[in-house]
């Protein structure tokens, strides 16, 4: 490891991982944080909790779909919601530069408690520092969440053969961000996929049972987070080009940057790992929900590429879809 951090440690890649089981794990070292879940399993059965925190530095603060505000409130639900908890209490930490509009920061909280309010959750206590001019980016927000597990969901052993689905789009609110940073405009305006994927999570309550796991594709994208799920699941993962929903929008705009929409994030999708004998069944239940309609079976389990992820086209070409190296798109979330 080299003797400063640097940007792309902070990126959700493989750098970030390094950092985090170099750095982090190894001095934090417990059974519960050596999980890598999304949030941490609390307590008993019956009475389990998850907990989570998060915390978010986009640039630029106001974006096309969303802001700081709600990408913060509906981030941390999300990672309680994919551990299968039902979102109850935030806490909200407020780091804000000297010189940010009071306007902007009205707006801000406005959007924070509109969101939770759809979430029917409560921001119960927080923090506010003001630094000096030029020692932050406007605002940091960080958010810790606690939620309560719904039915002793539990991640379970994923088997060669299972389903990877995607709950939605792949890549839009990266490619919100980027188009919005680069002055692109387009006829379709690109919108932040920014949302809460608990109304969708609750309604598959009745395929817990066949739900192996399920993972919120932010940083890195949904190219790092199979990778993520392969490493969990000591399996390969062969993933279907031409399944993978991605908006023709996203598209058109990753051709023009060179970018790859696999690595691009996500902040309104799940990735979920369905038994293989009821993931169609599945895939139906989710295209009838709002937000889900285009859900795709995108991938499968393989035992013959340990912890090797590779996408396959339809002419039976194929790639490997590793985890993201360094910088794609700075400050996304």
């Amino acid at each position: 490891m080299k003797d400063c951090v640097r940007l792309r440690q902070g990126c959700g890649g493989k750098p970030t991982e390094k950092l985090i089981k170099e750095i982090f794990y190894k001095r934090f070292k417990n059974d519960i944080l050596l999980q890598g879940f999304d949030s941490a399993f609390l307590g008993k059965e019956g009475q389990e909790l998850a907990f989570t925190t998060d915390s978010f530095i986009i640039r630029p603060q106001f974006f096309p779909g969303g802001d700081i505000g709600k990408l913060a409130v509906y981030g941390t639900a999300n990672d309680l919601s994919v551990c299968g908890a039902k979102p109850l209490y935030l806490s909200c930490a407020v780091i804000i530069e000297e010189g940010f509009p009071i306007e902007s920061l009205e707006s801000i909280v406005e959007s924070m408690a509109a969101a939770a309010g759809e979430l029917k959750l409560s921001i119960v206590t927080g923090d506010t520092k003001v630094v000096e001019r030029g020692f932050a980016d406007g605002i940091y927000i960080n958010t810790s969440g606690i939620g309560r597990v719904m039915d002793n969901y539990r991640p379970k052993k994923i088997k060669a053969g299972d389903a990877v689905i995607a709950t939605g789009g792949i890549g839009e609110h990266g490619a919100a961000i980027a188009a919005l940073r680069y002055g692109i405009k387009s006829k379709s305006p690109l919108q932040s996929d920014c949302g809460a994927i608990f109304p969708i999570i609750s309604e598959l309550r009745d395929y817990f049972e066949s739900i192996k796991l399920m993972k919120d594709p932010t940083r890195g994208g949904a190219a790092t987070v199979l990778n993520e799920i392969a490493e969990y699941a000591d399996l390969g993962i062969k993933v279907f080009e031409d399944k993978v929903p991605v908006k023709q929008e996203v598209k058109a705009l990753c051709d023009m940057l060179g970018m790859d929409p696999m690595y691009l994030a996500c902040e309104g999708r799940a990735i979920l790992v369905a038994e293989e004998s009821k993931a169609l069944e599945l895939l139906n239940r989710l295209k009838k929900l709002k937000g889900s309609s285009n859900a795709e079976i995108i991938g499968s389990f393989e035992d013959r590429y340990n912890k090797l992820v590779y996408m396959e086209n339809s002419f039976g070409s194929s790639r490997i879809i590793s985890a993201l190296e360094g910088d794609l798109l700075p400050r996304i979330c």
